[in-house]
């Protein structure tokens, strides 16, 4: 089974810049979209941002639009989320995610694999 290892969630202060990062083991990711997914404590799980097979396209959600921008290494097998101006409603555990598509995709459903999360805490 796939094993997603997120990594980089810490506590920020508000207007700091955040990078996470996403290793993929046991296969190759290269064929599938990937996409970063956060739950605040009392929400549902939520799009942040997808990107598709080759890394050529990525597409956000409006609450991160142009603050965020995700990334990925086939060689490497990693996926990364850059976060800038970050704000207390950013606040959430980060999740990576690998769908079973190679077009990326804002729907949960289509994502087969999961890491157990990354904290991220914003504030002052």
């Amino acid at each position: 089974q796939e094993q997603l290892v997120e990594s980089g969630g810490r506590l920020v202060q508000p207007g700091d810049s955040l990078m996470l990062s996403c290793e993929a083991s046991l296969r190759t990711i290269s064929g599938y979209a990937a996409g970063w997914f956060r739950q605040a404590p009392g929400k549902e799980r939520e799009f942040v941002a997808t990107i598709n097979w080759s890394g050529s396209t990525a597409y956000y959600s409006q609450s991160v639009e142009g603050r965020v921008t995700m990334s990925r290494d086939n060689v490497l097998n990693m996926v990364y989320l850059q976060m800038t101006d970050l704000k207390p409603e950013d606040t959430a555990v980060y999740y990576c995610a690998v769908a079973t598509t190679t077009h990326s995709s804002s729907d949960i459903s289509d994502y087969q694999y999961w890491g157990q999360g990354t904290q991220v805490t914003v504030s002052s």
